[in-house]
């Protein structure tokens, strides 16, 4: 089967979306398929991948305040499909990309929409809930009908598409690297130079829906409170000089370090790997994740997780490897001192634990079982 993969908020540094995208396709490749990822860029290219996916890239304008996504125009796009004349369309695309189902459907191609993210969620950034609700509900059924299956990877994201009843609906949780992501990981020395009698680090793109600001905030008040907390925060993204700016009002370590440490966006994946399992605890307060990858990869390395109790996390993270809190830095400050009285050992082999539930080959297979039944 040649399975086309298509997204347009993919990028260097795009985390877990490019991260998700990579360990399908190459489980597909692994499984016997061709597999071609479509995504924008500076320019027209094509590449074979390390996993064996050969990437196209579609040349396609940044995107204002957003830290350098880019969103490729459908027509470019629309044109190379039809030269690869794939036997399934894979789309994680909720808004830009959404009219490739009709364009599959055309054609008799299978199509499949993975919903990445809660759109009631992210329209409810900008307008009430009830409004929210109502413009994500129009938007999801349209999408339902257009696609032969949405994929929703949480009971979380599929709570959307149950409000109006869609039935073509699959649930397939996304997948973790339980080789890179270890607690053999934990490193010392790097512990000893970052400081701090407890390592917080928030790991992720530094943008709105995010909540980086809640991460720090908790540290600060951890520290007001006499906990010798240091947070290290891994990532980059449009908001990092004023999370910067914030982070000076925590208080300093008592060798004169910052209470805040900002290490940019780490290209290196062992190095994150080994800064997660290095950390006493990793900080999640973005309250519409719909999987978290992120925090999935920091339980994998033996690292407890405080996450949002109103995310897709609530649902992973449970009592023994970490601790959901409601979204205020006082709850997430006091989920984290009571992670952190828990004996070291144990807590982290219950992290591993939680995380050795969601191996990358069972999401693919549960994938490959959708698109064979969309075909």
């Amino acid at each position: 089967m040649r399975i086309a993969q298509l997204a347009n908020f993919y990028g260097p540094r795009s985390g877990g979306l490019r991260t998700a995208l990579h360990h399908l396709g190459a489980g597909y490749v692994a499984a016997g398929h061709e597999v071609i990822l479509i995504v924008p860029g500076p320019r027209r290219g094509e590449e074979i991948l390390p996993n064996g996916v050969v990437r196209m890239t579609v040349p396609a304008v940044k995107i204002p305040w957003t830290g350098g996504y880019r969103a490729a125009d459908p027509r470019p796009v629309a044109d190379l499909l039809t030269a690869l004349d794939p036997d399934a369309l894979e789309v994680s695309d909720r808004l830009t990309l959404r009219g490739f189902g009709k364009w599959a459907r055309r054609r008799d191609i299978a199509s499949v929409m993975i919903s990445h993210e809660r759109l009631d969620r992210l329209i409810g950034q900008v307008l009430p809930p009830p409004a929210a609700r109502h413009f994500a509900d129009i938007a999801n059924g349209r999408s339902a009908a257009d696609y032969d299956m949405v994929v929703c990877t949480t009971d979380f994201a599929r709570q959307e598409f149950e409000r109006i009843d869609a039935e073509n609906v699959a649930l397939v949780p996304l997948g973790v690297d339980l080789e890179m992501f270890a607690p053999h990981r934990h490193d010392r020395a790097l512990r000893d130079r970052l400081g701090g009698a407890h390592l917080m680090v928030h790991c992720g793109r530094l943008s709105v829906e995010k909540r980086v600001d809640r991460s720090i905030e908790a540290v600060q008040r951890l520290r007001r409170d006499g906990v010798n907390a240091r947070l290290v925060v891994a990532g980059d993204g449009p908001r990092r000089e004023a999370l910067m700016r914030q982070a000076r009002s925590v208080a300093e370590l008592p060798d004169g370090r910052p209470g805040v440490h900002f290490t940019g966006f780490i290209d290196d994946r062992s190095a994150v790997a080994t800064l997660l399992a290095s950390a006493d605890v990793s900080i999640a307060p973005g309250p519409h994740e719909t999987f978290g990858l992120a925090a999935l990869e920091a339980l994998a390395a033996g690292t407890p997780v405080v996450a949002s109790r109103s995310s897709a996390l609530a649902d992973i993270v449970t009592a023994e490897c970490g601790a959901v809190a409601a979204d205020h830095p006082s709850a997430f400050a006091e989920a984290v001192s009571d992670v952190l009285a828990r004996p070291a050992g144990a807590r982290r082999q219950a992290a591993r634990s939680r995380a050795e539930q969601f191996p990358w080959p069972v999401a693919v297979a549960g994938m490959l079982s959708v698109l064979g039944a969309a075909s």
